[in-house]
């Protein structure tokens, strides 16, 4: 069965974007994985196509309506193996543990949300999981559902040319990957580290190592605090 991703949005026109070009584009084009974009106009019943209203207790903005999001869920005709997702800015931290999960399944159901929000109602009548691309906030959902499906993507079968490329990158194993080099072996004087040209396969993984563990402790501490717990190896007392 097909990969699929279905978008519930109020811009479809905004996909596929990005999504098809590069990897993407060319695994889309191919039908390694398919793309529905649904118009949640299209549950309005009045003659405006209305979708928001005025949020309950008052405040600025416009907030989604539970009726007509219900139903634009409703008629996308989820299969119940399916996850259905709510991008937003109060959700679980999107991870590339999930995005495997996600990608090893049929493919999610992603609502993306407008305005000051949505419903608090349809999220639970509906199951949505609310997810977070980052600790900021968009004009809407798409992007964010972009970042998601595009991450879910990569690491479908036959997406990427060469199978380790997936593998072997950060995150794979909880830490951020070490620094690439490549051609010219000089640079503005600085050169390619000796251990990389030594043909030492070793030598060349223990480089590797020790450069995502420093990278992952310099720059993201709270993974490296989680890698280490993984680990099961205790904290040196001198280490920051």
């Amino acid at each position: 069965m097909t990969w699929r991703a279905t978008v519930l949005t109020l811009f479809p026109e905004m996909f596929p974007g990005p999504l098809g070009v590069s990897l993407a584009g060319k695994a889309l084009a191919s039908g390694l994985w398919a793309l529905e974009a649904r118009d949640i106009r299209d549950a309005a019943t009045d003659r405006h196509r209305s979708v928001d209203d005025t949020p309950a207790g008052g405040g600025p903005g416009m907030v989604l309506r539970a009726d007509v999001l219900a139903a634009a869920i409703d008629a996308a005709d989820v299969a119940p193996d399916r996850p259905r997702l709510l991008m937003s800015p109060r959700g679980r931290p999107l991870t590339q543990s999930q995005v495997a999960e996600f990608a090893a399944g049929p493919g999610p159901v992603i609502v993306c949300g407008r305005f000051e929000g949505i419903d608090q109602r349809v999220i639970e009548a509906r199951g949505l999981e609310e997810v977070s691309v980052g600790d900021y906030v968009l004009s809407g959902g798409e992007i964010a559902a972009m970042a998601l499906i595009d991450a879910c993507v990569r690491l479908l079968p036959g997406v990427m040319g060469k199978l380790a490329s997936g593998a072997d990158e950060s995150f794979s194993d909880g830490l951020l990957e070490y620094p690439q080099y490549t051609r010219p072996q000089q640079f503005e004087g600085q050169p390619i580290p000796e251990t990389l040209l030594s043909g030492d396969h070793a030598r060349v993984a223990a480089w590797r190592q020790a450069e995502a563990e420093a990278l992952t402790k310099a720059r993201r501490p709270d993974l490296w605090a989680a890698w280490t717990r993984s680990q099961k190896r205790p904290k040196n007392p001198t280490e920051g």
